[in-house]
């Protein structure tokens, strides 16, 4: 094999939907405000008291202009759709044009934990009540995980790499890290990478709500009558996750293309650090997670001291939330208390897959505007209390580089350092 051509590697552009808002601009412009957008579930019914989720606002795949009754009934997996226009948003944001000299050395890499479980449903439903013949002959391409990645292609023209990164909660950061990887040695020029996750149907809401992971709310919790209060990350009352859907992508770029180009680099992503726990499937491992983060700050060739934010996993779970600290501060010791904590999961809940991505596009953009973005409903936690927890307002700061951790089901850890390009 050649050797790597050791290229810095920037991110251009970046698009998102979240329970915050349809576009980016939305998105951000409520994250900054320090909105949440969770709701009870209006999609399908439960019969489970975790039943406030984050779902997006006013979308609706079939006012896509691409998007025909007979592409609606084909692709019934929603992820599909909504990775085709955020990659397509993403491409529009970095300025980037696909053409014959772009495309083919432009890559596709999204990852999702459940893939098309909401076209596995149908067709179950098809099979049970209705009849063998009526399960739909597309359901396989629809389940694939590179699936939807293959559709942006198709819609956009890149004939790059396609393949989505299976990280469970963390597969948002693998895709950059990969991605990332694949620009500094040469296998491509530009990477759309990030994460996808459509899976607000009942029986993962039941699955979840069943092993404890998302809140439960009843009357005697202060989200019973403000929904909006639910996911909490490192309060003193946290009680679970929010589960919600998204998708986040963000557009990698290697340094040459990017001057020769005239694009906008936005950011450097300049650390990856990844393990697994080898420990338990759900049970956070310390010890890995800290050799994670350890791997990012030396591959960036930066000291703890440097980072001048913390993009926490921060799922607001009390075992998840806590050990994550206790990493934190075996990394960073007494500097931790000196360093902003914020967690995005406090507004637009837990898109599994889709997560880590959304919170790498909100980490760039607050660093780029000198911010820091609030960790919503927080109340305080004395075993926190020597730390800089963002709390429920957004602030000014000013840095040149952050860590976003994103860890997940199986044991799998993937953390991320990105830097400021000043522009």
């Amino acid at each position: 094999m050649k050797a790597p051509k050791n290229r810095r590697v920037f991110v251009l552009g970046y698009g998102a939907v979240t329970p915050l808002g349809k576009t980016f601009t939305q998105t951000w412009e409520a994250a900054l405000a320090g909105q949440s957008g969770f709701r009870r579930i209006t999609k399908c019914e439960v019969a489970t008291r975790s039943n406030i989720v984050g779902e997006i606002p006013d979308w609706n795949p079939a006012e896509l202009d691409f998007v025909d009754r007979k592409e609606a009934a084909i692709w019934n997996a929603d992820y599909v759709f909504l990775t085709m226009e955020v990659c397509r948003r993403a491409l529009a944001h970095a300025g980037l044009e696909i053409n014959s000299d772009t495309g083919p050395k432009t890559a596709c890499l999204i990852g999702s934990a459940l893939n098309g479980v909401d076209s596995f449903r149908i067709a179950m439903d098809n099979y049970v009540n209705k009849s063998p013949f009526k399960v739909s002959p597309y359901l396989l391409p629809n389940l694939c995980a590179n699936l939807p990645s293959g559709k942006a292609g198709m819609l956009l023209g890149f004939t790059g790499p396609i393949f989505s990164p299976q990280g469970a909660c963390a597969s948002g950061n693998h895709a950059i890290a990969m991605g990332a990887r694949m620009i500094r040695d040469g296998d491509c020029d530009f990477v759309l990478a990030g994460g996808v996750e459509t899976s607000l149907v009942p029986e993962i809401i039941q699955g979840f709500a069943n092993m404890s992971a998302t809140i439960k709310v009843g009357p005697d919790d202060r989200a019973f009558n403000d929904p909006t209060q639910a996911s909490r990350p490192f309060s003193i009352d946290r009680r679970g996750f929010v589960l919600a859907e998204g998708a986040g992508i963000v557009v990698l770029g290697a340094e040459e293309l990017v001057k020769s180009l005239g694009l906008t680099a936005r950011a450097e992503v300049i650390g990856v650090g990844w393990t697994s726990d080898a420990d338990h499937f759900t049970r956070p491992n310390p010890e890995t997670i800290i050799r994670a983060i350890k791997q990012t700050i030396n591959d960036a060739e930066i000291t703890s001291a440097d980072i001048g934010s913390i993009n926490a996993h921060g799922t607001s779970t009390p075992t998840g939330d806590s050990t994550e600290i206790e990493c934190l501060r075996r990394v960073f010791g007494s500097g931790l208390k000196k360093i902003p904590i914020t967690a995005n999961k406090s507004q637009i809940g837990h898109t599994l897959g889709a997560s880590a991505a959304i919170e790498a596009a909100l980490g760039i953009e607050a660093m780029r505007q000198g911010m820091v973005l609030p960790t919503a409903n927080y109340l305080p936690d004395p075993q926190f209390d020597d730390l800089d927890m963002v709390g429920n307002k957004s602030r000014k700061h000013n840095y040149d580089f952050f860590l976003s951790n994103s860890f997940g089901f199986g044991g799998t850890n993937c953390c991320l350092i990105f830097k400021g390009t000043g522009d």
